[in-house]
């Protein structure tokens, strides 16, 4: 259970992976849409919760996904890291059934389950043959009604994430500078909140804020709940009905209103510590996941990180020397979010030089754009990722939910390879233009007290 970064992706089975991967290289264009748009039905509970369902007979299983509209984007200062907490709590007991009962029903019917939260979201991922299914949407009831607030539990699940953020975070030289990188990014956003909660505010929350936060949340009106597999979409929502639409609707939660301000000069975080590998970071604003540039921006990161061919591995970690591994990821959730770079560089490295050589990769592609080759190979490598992914049941409810929560309508899912192919490299040019400016970037360096007094008398918050 990750709190910021991207869960790896259950593996595919080979044949179907080298199949998808040589399709999507050789005839892109025969996929212009995907399969299955007319499979797909939908259903809103009376009680506002929606439903939406793929079949998929390949295989007797089922993927389920239920996708809670909160994420540490719905926190305020002395509740933070509560979305986070209730991922672990979801799975400790309700008034029917005691703390781990929840697991051993789903192991004694062969299913698996897990989560991940998010700035955004979190969500519930259950893995079953179509037997289960009764038992799994009755379970998830259960447990979005009935939750229990045992505070023997609650202070046992409060140390586990604790430790969880000491892991992840605090003995992380990449957690760490990241954590401290997105806070300095975001003045007023509440996306600068760290997802795992800040430490005193682990260490301090109510029964009562706990109570607070589940009832304005975790209510069925806030859910989408994705289903992909071998299943009947009648005999699903049937189910639905009996078990999910019970459960009363609430109050809508307050939306966030906050916009953050636009950045009109650079910020810096600078951390000393005993780090044999020196760090740098850089996160400039960005977009929202239903933004039209999505896909450009999406190729533009793909050109500057992703493989050996990428403009930054060529550049820092093969021809200069000044890094030894280049990565990127782009958050883009219901309001703008960040376009992450990531640089680990030799023991020895110089973190001034590789700044200053990473921006020169950037201000290139503003100023001269990419390649049609750049376009063509960034745009192979989404389209083989995208076709894998939707390979298995599990890619298939990831990218669903993704599309209806995240993107602005599961229909768009359909449409994406279309997305890919549209892009242009002038699109690539400009959506470089448009958000990676230094002025609209915070640099974060994590290096080592002996080297870095040189570094802090040279950098500085400008704006």
């Amino acid at each position: 259970m990750t709190p910021r970064f991207r869960m790896s992706r259950t593996l595919v089975q080979a044949a179907g992976r080298m199949l998808l991967f040589s399709l999507a290289l050789l005839a892109p264009a025969a996929f212009a849409q995907v399969p299955g748009a007319d499979q797909i039905r939908t259903l809103t509970l009376a009680n506002g919760m929606q439903i939406v369902v793929w079949p998929d007979r390949d295989i007797p299983n089922v993927a389920l996904y239920n996708w809670v509209r909160v994420g540490s984007r719905n926190e305020v200062p002395g509740i933070t890291g509560l979305a986070h907490f209730f991922e672990h709590m979801m799975f400790n007991g309700t008034s029917k059934r005691a703390p781990g009962e929840f697991d051993q029903v789903l192991e004694a019917n062969g299913a698996r389950n897990n989560a991940f939260t998010t700035e955004d979201v979190t969500v519930y991922q259950n893995w079953f043959p179509r037997s289960a299914l009764e038992t799994v949407l009755e379970l998830e009831a259960d447990r979005l009604q009935n939750l229990a607030f045992d505070p023997k539990v609650v202070e046992s699940e409060r140390g586990v994430v604790h430790s969880e953020r000491r892991l992840r975070v605090d003995d992380s030289h990449q957690g760490r500078l990241q954590e401290q990188v997105q806070a300095t990014a975001f003045l007023a956003h509440p996306y600068g909140i760290p997802t795992i909660g800040w430490p005193s505010d682990i260490l301090s929350w109510s029964i009562d804020d706990l109570k607070t936060f589940f009832s304005t949340y975790y209510a069925p009106n806030n859910c989408t709940m994705i289903l992909v597999g071998d299943v009947e979409p009648d005999a699903v929502f049937a189910l639905a009905r009996k078990h999910l639409e019970p459960i009363p609707k609430h109050e809508p939660p307050r939306p966030v209103r906050t916009v953050e301000p636009e950045q009109l000069g650079e910020r810096r975080v600078i951390i000393n510590a005993e780090a044999q590998t020196p760090l740098l970071q850089f996160a400039y604003h960005g977009i929202a996941g239903s933004d039209s540039r999505l896909a450009a921006l999406e190729l533009l990161t793909r050109v500057l990180t992703d493989g050996d061919a990428s403009r930054l591995h060529r550049a820092l970690v093969e021809e200069q020397k000044l890094a030894i591994s280049a990565d990127s990821y782009v958050s883009a959730g219901f309001d703008p979010g960040l376009v992450w770079f990531f640089l680990s560089l030799p023991a020895d490295g110089d973190a001034k030089q590789a700044e200053e050589a990473f921006t020169a990769q950037i201000e290139r592609i503003i100023k001269e754009g990419i390649s049609k080759e750049e376009l063509a190979r960034a745009r192979s490598q989404a389209l083989a990722d995208f076709w894998r992914g939707l390979a298995t049941i599990n890619g298939k409810a990831e990218a669903l939910g993704t599309f209806a929560v995240l993107q602005g309508g599961y229909e768009k899912l359909f449409d994406a390879p279309r997305a890919y192919e549209a892009v242009t490299r002038a699109d690539i040019q400009k959506v470089a233009g448009e958000l990676l400016r230094q002025t609209n970037r915070t640099v974060g360096v994590l290096t080592s007290p002996a080297s870095s007094g040189e570094l802090q008398t040279k950098t500085g918050d400008a704006q």
